[in-house]
This record gives structure tokens, sequence and C-alpha cells, in this order.
């Protein structure tokens, strides 16, 4: 398979692989060749590659995995390699700025209630 990882730099990854082990969002999997093509949202985590018999990890921030025929492309916010134990760091990281992400929009989309509210209000009693 021809693994390519993309990030919003650019081109972060393209290589032959012969097994990918990645996160969805429902559970971990394995892709090989001779899998169906698929789609996948991926969860910030790690994603593994097998190449001439090494296996290779990256830390990748979320994104979407799509395998059609023997080409896999991963778009992903960012993606890290490097040793098991630093990338585990790296995906807490990703995974805290993602909940902080978070918790900033529901901020935000509680401010923008609260003054649609406050517009009701003055409109009726206006």
């Amino acid at each position: 398979m021809r693994l390519k990882i993309l990030v919003p730099a650019g081109l972060f990854l393209d290589r032959l692989v012969d097994k990918i082990l990645a996160e969805s969002t429902m559970g971990g999997f394995c892709l090989l060749p001779n899998h169906i093509d698929t789609a996948s949202a991926l969860a910030p985590g790690i994603l593994t590659y097998e190449a001439e018999g090494e296996a290779y990890h990256l830390a990748v921030n979320g994104g979407v995995l799509v395998k059609k025929g023997e080409d896999v492309r991963v778009s992903s916010r960012a993606a890290v390699a490097g040793e098991l134990g630093k990338l585990e760091a790296e995906v807490l990281r990703m995974q805290d700025e993602a909940a902080e992400a978070e918790k900033s929009a529901r901020s935000a989309v509680a401010r923008l209630e609260a003054g649609f509210v406050r517009t009701l209000i003055e409109v009726e009693t206006a």
C-alpha cells in the first residue's frame, strides 16, 4: 500500500507500507493491502505502520483516513514521528489542546445564546 499523510504544511509522509494500525473514533483497526476500501475519522492517537519488517510510529492529531485500492491517505491537523514513549506524551498534549478548544467553543456558543435571549426579551418589552 502507498501511505500518504498530509498536514496543513504539506506532505508529511509518502511511503510504501505493508500494514497500518490506527485509532478511529470508534476504536482501533488494522489495514492490510487486500482489505476493502474504507474511510474513517481518526481520533488523536498513535498511528503505526510497518514497512520492510520495521514498525514506525506517529502521533496524529485526529483527522481522516481514506483507503481506496492500494492508496491510503491520511489528512490530519498535525503529525509527529518519534519513539513510542515520547509520542504518548505528544498525544496527551494534542488531546488537552482539543479539549481546551472544545471548551472555548462551548463558552462562545453559550455567550451567543445568552445575547440572543437578551435581544428577544428587549424586543418583547419594547
